[in-house]
């Protein structure tokens, strides 16, 4: 909800209390959504605390492993609030349990304790490319998260890492227990659990891992209008999310017949459902405004239902390789330490994965900042990074660029730069004096 439905990916015509907040930049600190996040981020924070301190004076190997693993959860947890709210509150497994008020940390602490975190137990993890780790985290999802905590440094803290981006970006390119998978679209099928290009998986499955949020409510509740549930692997759809014709023009040079059907782009990546749809969103209740977009299906890359029409087993791609080929770029182009050769190699590598051909790549003239930051949208988009990079390219709230309801306005308008980051809570202010809002909230 928050990663997307604030941007130009996704918009939703669903009444629920604050959810239309979210399309026109206008939340406050009383918004569901937004302290729904922030509740799940601390309970996630809290459950590792409590496992650390439980296991944490283990002397079984097995457990210490387990441990390791939690200190990733958490570090995971606190980069999202870092990301999202910035100063946050701050607890560890050696913070008393029960009536504790904990104290506010400032971004750049909070950021140096992640870092910290990260760079002690990457050598403690298990080795990329073990089965037995699939959505577990390893070695490749310690250095994806440095990764990321490098290349957002500069805007969650006003300091640049963009060396170390690079750096831990390479560990992944070069690592042999990753590479691209040949197809896109199987990426998003219920058997990417196979894919050697995704790093770490949040695991779905109908019949052990199953919730109506997570991927189902990404695959159930965009399938609505004309769309044939089956052929999504599901008994039937929830018609609430599509996306913004500023989203579709990302992929307008690619069309065919001069517009769009069902996968009718050269680029592959262009996954919209247009028949019965308008382009344009007059009216954000009305699903047949604005394209559905196809991309997560509950079948599998042979075309197979999953196991039921209820669940989802397909699994989400939180961490995949791409996305550290994309951030390689991004760094070198930033002035980070990387070869823009290589940059340029690594990005016409997806393009020709995209377009089944080189009819698509592009210069070195091409590639800029802008092109990164459309390229990631293209790539990347359904997959929750598109708020962290419209604020990182400082779009996100200025008038540089303007999308369907961007605040709260059709055509799209500007909004104050304090909804750049989320609010804190009223709850967690009421109940904790140590902390304080986050400024213009």
């Amino acid at each position: 909800y928050l990663q997307e439905m604030t941007t130009d990916e996704l918009v939703v015509g669903w009444n629920d209390d604050g959810l239309r907040d979210l399309h026109n930049q206008n939340w406050t600190a009383n918004n569901p959504f937004v302290e729904g996040m922030y509740a799940r981020l601390f309970y996630n924070i809290v459950l590792a605390n409590e496992f650390i301190r439980l296991g944490g004076g283990s002397s079984d190997e097995k457990i210490q492993g387990y441990v390791n693993e939690a200190r990733f959860l958490r570090a995971l947890a606190y980069w999202h609030a870092l990301d999202m709210f910035r100063n946050v509150p701050f607890v560890t497994e050696k913070d008393p349990i029960g009536a504790f008020l904990p104290k506010q940390i400032a971004a750049a602490d909070l950021f140096d304790y992640i870092e910290a975190e990260l760079l002690e137990i990457e050598p403690l993890m298990a080795d990329t490319g073990d089965p037995m780790y699939y959505a577990r985290a390893d070695k490749g999802a310690v250095r994806m998260l440095l990764a990321k905590l490098y290349l957002n440094a500069e805007a969650h803290i006003g300091v640049d890492h963009y060396d170390e981006a690079v750096t831990y970006t390479e560990k992944l390119i070069n690592d042999p227990s990753y590479s691209l998978e040949p197809n896109y679209d199987n990426l998003f099928r219920t058997d990417n659990d196979q894919s050697d290009e995704i790093i770490f998986h949040v695991m779905h499955d109908a019949n052990i891992a199953r919730h109506y949020g997570g991927m189902n409510m990404v695959v159930f509740a965009g399938i609505g209008g004309s769309m044939s549930a089956s052929s999504y692997g599901v008994g039937g759809g929830w018609g609430g999310t599509r996306t913004t014709e500023q989203f579709v023009a990302k992929f307008t040079d690619e069309t065919i017949g001069g517009g769009w059907t069902d996968n009718d782009a050269v680029d592959t990546r262009a996954n919209f459902h247009a028949d019965g749809q308008n382009l344009a969103i007059d009216d954000l209740g009305i699903f047949t405004e604005g394209y559905a977009i196809s991309k997560f299906k509950n079948v599998s890359s042979t075309g197979a239902a999953g196991s039921s029409g209820s669940f989802v087993d397909t699994d989400f791609p939180l961490f995949r390789l791409a996305d550290a080929y994309l951030m390689y770029a991004e760094a070198t182009l930033r002035g980070g330490s990387g070869n823009s050769t290589t940059a340029l190699d690594l990005i016409n590598d997806l393009r020709e994965r995209a377009y089944g051909d080189a009819s698509g790549n592009i210069t070195l003239g091409d590639l800029d900042l802008d092109f990164i930051l459309d390229e990631r949208a293209r790539e990347l988009g359904q997959e929750c990074h598109r708020r962290t990079d419209l604020v990182r390219f400082g779009q996100f709230t200025n008038g540089s660029y303007l999308w369907a309801w961007k605040g709260g306005v059709a055509n799209g308008t500007v909004v104050s730069p304090n909804y750049n980051i989320f609010p804190i809570p009223s709850s967690d202010l009421t109940a904790n004096p140590n902390l304080e809002q986050n400024t213009g909230y």
